[in-house]
């Protein structure tokens, strides 16, 4: 038995852990049996991901070692030997995305969805992509000289234009060159007729002379830069935070610049013409053979006259007991529910907070906003409350990266109407995802909470899976009004009785559970379902739990550090990613010889989430939710159709589907949902539980 658990090979590097995640996407692009438009969305998904990736991981990496940190993580690797693998990594991958956009593209083209170039265009559709040009693209773009009495251009972050290489007409000796910058309010593809796109890049450079008078192209190369977008705020400096977010944002435009993405007639001269007023390392340099920014692909995936080509959608389903009419806060009176996205609406969740606001007997509203959307009709109705004079409390938590526009945006809103808006806490990000409604009833006040493992955004809450808790426990209730008097006052020392909230507590918690059943030795379970697994001292107590004959299933979808399945460590320990349809966002935790055995939380296993945000875990003890989610973990665990099983070297393997027993959980999730929806009967809920009980011997 090997007791350095401390060994660093015992530990996958997280960002090279990541980017198997990410390749995992990219396997769905590459798996035939889904239709098409599927295929480009998870292209357009990898193109997101990547993009986020090296505004973030990868800058990050890039400051630590200018600022000379030798090493970081349980994998002991340096933030030079990490840079040196994630180009390797994606260089490589490179030739895979290729080959799969244009096998995707050439296959489209048989069911009318094709990309021409404007060589291939016919009169009609030149006169067409003419007047277009002159309308709607000519008074857009941004023709700027480079030279020396016209300096370089700053470009934003996802900055996307074309660089050109330019021959006065009087005197071709003198060559020029310029970029042409096309802003984020053209379409990255026009559409001649439906369904026939033209990249922009394409008529842009066809049209040169008009934007550069005097002046014949020599040639073009369409380019995309990636800058530093990770806003460092110091919070002791901010006397006003909004003010200092608001200066954040701007300067994430003006980032240093990470990565340099160039079409394939970008040659040396091109090349060096860029960098010499840019600094781009080399190997940061992309050199595509296909069109640049593949989440531009949306605009093709959303193309509404060939969701033929998309996987069947899935209306999500009100269940008993929420589906009848009687309100919601006389049935959350009776009993706890438990809603588990997208297959089970999340409709009941606003209509929670609706019902809320037009409840005269409600007094106050509480609730953490942390991804509300830039649509949101939650914030809506907590405007109305706020604006008829009822007390509503909202924690907006403006560090939420890459939605701090859209929460700036409703924390002046909710100010604006009369709420009081709490803009994050100091040293901390809060994540906690939860609602509390404060009501009159019978002379005493009773109260409502929502306690969820993802966002309040009614759209995301379509894609990705989580779990939604509502509850009238007062024990629980008790504590969430304790969480919000820490959140609004001051308090040093912030512990609940019934939750655990971090920093201070569920990192505990977890250790004291995971030991728990490594003192069950063999008679020990644990099944865990999260988004990333990180955390040093979770692995160790997870290898020692496995030493000791736990057994232990991990559902993780994104980064897993711990390795398993080495001889004397990790035997005991499976680790599977699930990849499909929707985003497996949910977390959820079975420690089987705990006195309650079932846990969710909006918290992963990392140290971000144990240690530098607020979280919250919750037990769950109502018997009927916590045998639902426990029959949920089962199945994921039995899934042959969505499984990729990690491996002790770091990557993954797509576990073989029996044809004879096919296990799609997110399929069968759908089927489950359909069949009680339709039969509206209680017995149909045991479904599930039977399915689990055929495929999974406990």
């Amino acid at each position: 038995m090997i007791k350095n658990l401390k060994d660093p090979k015992l530990y996958n590097n997280r960002e090279l852990s990541w980017l198997q995640f990410n390749t995992r996407v990219l396997h769905q692009a590459q798996n035939r049996s889904l239709p098409l438009l599927e295929r480009l969305k998870f292209l357009a998904i990898y193109g997101t991901n990547l993009d986020e990736f090296y505004m973030i991981r990868v800058a990050g990496l890039k400051k630590l070692f200018n600022v000379g940190v030798i090493v970081s993580g349980a994998d002991r690797l340096t933030p030079l030997q990490q840079l040196i693998d994630i180009r390797h990594y994606l260089h490589q991958e490179q030739q895979v995305v290729e080959h799969c956009l244009l096998e995707i593209l050439q296959e489209l083209q048989n069911h009318g969805i094709v990309f021409k170039t404007y060589k291939d265009l016919n009169k009609s559709q030149i006169s067409k992509i003419h007047k277009e040009f002159l309308a709607n693209i000519y008074p857009i773009v941004i023709p700027i000289a480079v030279d020396a009495t016209h300096p370089f251009p700053h470009l934003n972050n996802l900055s996307f234009g074309t660089i050109v290489k330019l021959a006065d007409k009087d005197d071709t000796s003198i060559q020029r060159y310029g970029i042409i910058r096309l802003p984020r309010v053209l379409a990255r593809f026009i559409e001649i007729s439906d369904g026939v796109y033209i990249p922009v890049e394409e008529i842009v450079c066809e049209y040169i002379e008009d934007i550069f008078p005097g002046y014949t192209l020599i040639k073009s190369v369409p380019f995309r830069v990636t800058r530093n977008a990770d806003i460092q705020i110091e919070e002791e400096e901010a006397d006003d935070f909004l003010e200092i977010l608001e200066e954040g944002l701007k300067l994430r435009r003006k980032g240093e610049i990470v990565r340099l993405e160039l079409g394939v007639n970008a040659d040396d001269e091109i090349i060096d013409f860029f960098n010499s007023h840019t600094n781009v390392f080399k190997n940061d340099i992309y050199k595509f053979h296909t069109l640049l920014n593949l989440s531009s692909f949306w605009q093709i995936v959303g193309n509404k006259n060939f969701a033929q080509l998309l996987n069947t959608s899935f209306n999500p389903k009100i269940l008993p007991p929420l589906d009848g009419n009687e309100n919601i806060f006389d049935v959350l009176e009776k009993q706890d529910v438990t809603l588990y996205h997208p297959y089970e609406s999340f409709e009941p969740v606003m209509q929670l907070i609706q019902t809320a606001v037009k409840d005269p007997d409600v007094v106050t509203i509480k609730m953490t906003l942390y991804r509300a959307g830039a649509k949101s009709p939650i914030v809506t109705s907590l405007m109305s409350a706020a604006e008829s004079g009822k007390q509503v409390t909202v924690m907006v938590e403006l560090k939420a990266r890459f939605d701090e526009e859209n929460n700036l945006i409703w924390a002046k809103a909710l100010e604006k109407a009369g709420a009081h808006v709490i803009y994050g806490i100091f040293g901390f990000k809060v994540h906690a995802k939860v609602a509390l409604i404060t009501r009159r009833t019978g002379g005493k006040l009773k109260q409502y909470a929502h306690l969820g493992t993802g966002n309040y955004n009614p759209t995301t809450a379509k894609i990705y899976t989580d779990v939604s808790y509502m509850t009238s426990q007062d024990t629980i209730t008790h504590d969430i009004t304790k969480f919000f008097h820490f959140l609004t006052g001051f308090s040093k020392k912030g512990k609940l009785d019934k939750l655990y909230m971090s920093p201070s507590q569920i990192k505990p918690k977890l250790l004291s559970l995971i030991h728990n059943e490594t003192r069950k030795k063999d008679e020990g379970r644990i099944i865990a379902k999260m988004n990333s697994l990180v955390d040093e001292d979770v692995i160790r107590a997870l290898y020692k739990a496995s030493q000791a004959g736990v057994k232990i299933d991990l559902i993780v979808r994104g980064i897993c550090c711990l390795k398993p399945g080495i001889e004397g460590v990790s035997d005991n320990i499976r680790v599977i990613s699930l990849i499909g349809k929707y985003l497996e966002h949910a977390r959820i935790f079975y420690f089987k010889n705990a006195p309650v055995s079932i846990f969710i939380s909006s918290a992963d296993w990392m140290p971000r989430n144990l240690v530098r945000r607020i979280e919250l875990l919750t037990a769950v003890e109502d018997k009927q939710s916590s045998e639902k989610l426990l029959q949920i973990l089962h199945l994921q665990c039995s899934d042959n159709v969505l499984s990729y099983q990690l491996l002790r070297d770091g990557n993954y393997k797509k576990i073989e589907t029996d044809p004879a027993n096919i296990v799609n959980s997110q399929k069968l999730m759908e089927n489950h949902v359909n069949r009680v929806h339709k039969s509206i009967k209680k017995e149909s809920s045991s479904y599930v539980a039977r399915l689990v009980n055929r495929l999974v011997k406990e």
